[in-house]
């Protein structure tokens, strides 16, 4: 059932100021804590970070009441969250980097989750939020980048698709996470791009082109971001989460707009194993 507009409205405007504020309380801690002790800032930024998060992650849960499910193993669902990890996974959905953040909230690492991430999305209108809001309500979006932004002062790390010109910009951005004071997750989505029929097609050409195993649900990962982010994660990263996300043939697809019209679906299918490459 669709939402009125006129609550979505309120929502939308509370989402855009409450991001305003914290984005403003990020670059005033930026500014004055970090040249000073950037592990301080960083435990700050924490804090910060998740009140506007987790307003998205409210949006998820109760707005659309999307269900998610994960199978693992039981060690690896322990140590979630009390470690550093590279988390590798497929790209189903423009909301995948949403569960991800739903995962690291439950495991208690939301403000320290991290991603690799395309450089246009620290402009977009607040990761596509702000658009979706405002196509659900049959206005013209609105520029506000307000979760881009709080990406920004967390670290994520922006590439621009180009290995010429992102190789520098990824290995110091890598580096600069050795010190990180708290347990985090830098998602890396190896496939390089959003899952479509046209690309698996593709994918599976390469693959038989290549000579090797053709994929049927994935696309062919891209390896040279990922060799970069394990050669260089190897010292202070412990372990490598490899998650794959599925949606049920079943379940309508989950997007950003169905999240703001309260439209729910299901995240049935997330295989989460664990590898142990410090040693």
């Amino acid at each position: 059932m669709a939402i009125p507009a006129a609550v979505i409205l309120p929502l939308g405007l509370l989402f855009l100021l409450s991001g305003i504020i914290v984005n403003f309380i990020q670059a005033l801690f930026f500014i004055l804590v970090r040249q000073f002790s950037k592990s301080m800032y960083r435990r700050i930024n924490k804090v910060v970070t998740e009140l506007l998060w987790l307003e998205v992650i409210w949006l998820f849960d109760w707005w659309a009441n999307i269900k998610v499910e994960l199978y693992s193993d039981s060690e690896t669902l322990q140590l979630m969250g009390k470690e550093h990890a590279l988390l590798i996974c497929n790209h189903r959905s423009d909301i995948d980097w949403l569960v991800g953040w739903v995962l690291a909230q439950r495991s208690g690492c939301l403000g320290s989750a991290l991603a690799l991430i395309k450089k246009s999305s620290k402009f977009l209108p607040g990761m596509a939020l702000v658009e979706n809001f405002w196509t659900s309500i049959g206005k013209d979006k609105k520029e506000a980048s307000v979760i881009g932004w709080s990406m920004w002062f967390s670290e994520y790390i922006f590439l621009e698709r180009s290995w010429a010109k992102d190789e520098s910009t990824l290995e110091s951005g890598l580096q600069q996470l050795n010190d990180f004071p708290r347990p985090f997750w830098l998602a890396l989505f190896v496939e390089g791009t959003r899952f479509t029929q046209a690309k698996l097609l593709a994918a599976q050409e390469y693959a038989a082109s290549a000579g090797l195993p053709i994929p049927r649900n994935v696309l062919a990962p891209r390896t040279k971001g990922f060799v970069t982010a394990v050669s260089h994660l190897r010292p202070f990263v412990p372990a490598i989460y490899n998650l794959t996300v599925a949606i049920p043939k079943t379940e309508p697809q989950p997007t950003m707009l169905r999240i703001f019209r309260g439209q729910s679906s299901v995240v049935r299918q997330q295989y989460l194993s664990y590898f142990d490459y410090s040693t």
